[in-house]
């Protein structure tokens, strides 16, 4: 257990680090409001689109391409989003449909995830978290694209214009583009390459010091009952039930440790740039990042432990 927590600590303690920085550079005034605005667009429109293709055209699609636990892991995010919503529905208020909604079923399996699914099951958890990781992207970003579309204070709801969203959506055009490349492995040049990896280093750390730059007690007391609602529904409810599933439905050991990692991560980073991007309440959405965050050192490590201890992954 304590391993497991050590495990958690050095993959999640940066991610605290980066937050309080924000924190901390906001209240000295090396950044203001408008750093974080423009800093935030070029996450979501340049850096993160650049992460998301390296890290797909990077990736084993041969070797851990596994359509059982694929076709699993696509209706489950479905069946948790859907859950999330009609509950988001019943409970919140209508504008902060959405960011509810994005918090409660979007994993941060990118970094959180796939680490430690790479430091429990070594190059096998690498290979099928890496493959697994493409389809967490394009389903994660389609579905948040559509439900933060329908409640954008800016935006209309009828179909074309979340059409129109998911298409124009940068983090999906990142995607789109990538599999064409990985699936032929087509050569890039390498100094491209190297210039993209520059680029898309910037992302975690750009997007983390902007939420930390945005949290504030205020925001935090305002948005308090709903952020721990959907941080309870990320990090305990939805990935319950979600691995419950992946139980019954046969698979054990390394794959159902997987699978679990990726339902119980915290929520992701991208969340909040999506929804600043959207004209939502993003001071709920760097909210509901930084409770998932600190919850998921206790809670990721009862599942995996209570895994262990019934000898199923």
């Amino acid at each position: 257990m304590l391993v497991a927590i050590q495990q958690t600590l050095v993959i999640t303690a940066p991610v605290f680090s980066m937050l309080f920085l924000g924190v901390v550079l906001k209240r000295l005034g090396w950044i203001d409001a408008a750093f974080i605005n423009t800093a935030s667009a070029l996450v979501f429109r340049g850096t993160m689109p650049t992460l998301l293709f390296l890290g797909i055209i990077r990736a084993d699609l041969g070797t851990a391409l596994q359509p059982a636990l694929i076709g699993y892991f696509v209706l489950a995010t479905l069946a948790t989003f859907l859950l999330a919503w009609g509950w988001a529905i019943l409970r919140c208020p209508e504008a902060d449909r959405g960011i509810y909604t994005q918090g409660a079923f979007r994993g941060n399996n990118g970094i959180v995830g796939l680490a430690l699914a790479t430091s429990l099951y070594g190059d096998y958890g690498l290979a099928v978290g890496s493959v697994l990781a493409g389809v967490v992207i394009l389903s994660y970003n389609v579905l948040s694209a559509i439900v933060l579309a329908i409640y954008s204070p800016n935006a209309k709801a009828d179909p074309r214009t979340i059409l129109r969203s998911i298409v124009s959506n940068p983090l999906i055009i990142g995607v789109v583009l990538a599999i064409p490349v990985a699936y032929w492995q087509l050569a890039l040049p390498d100094w491209l390459l190297t210039s993209g990896g520059y680029f898309a280093q910037m992302t975690l750390p750009l997007a983390l010091i902007c939420i930390g730059g945005t949290l504030s007690l205020a925001s935090l007391r305002e948005s308090s009952g709903i952020a721990l609602s959907s941080s309870a529904m990320k990090m305990v409810w939805l990935p319950l039930l979600a691995t419950l599933g992946a139980w019954l439905w046969g698979f054990r050991g390394a794959d159902l440790g997987i699978l679990f990692f990726y339902f119980a991560s915290p929520t992701a980073a991208a969340s909040f740039v999506m929804a600043r991007a959207a004209g939502g309440n993003h001071q709920l959405a760097a909210a509901i990042i930084v409770i998932t965050t600190l919850a998921g050192v206790l809670t990721i490590n009862l599942g995996l432990l209570l895994l262990q201890w019934g000898g199923w992954a």
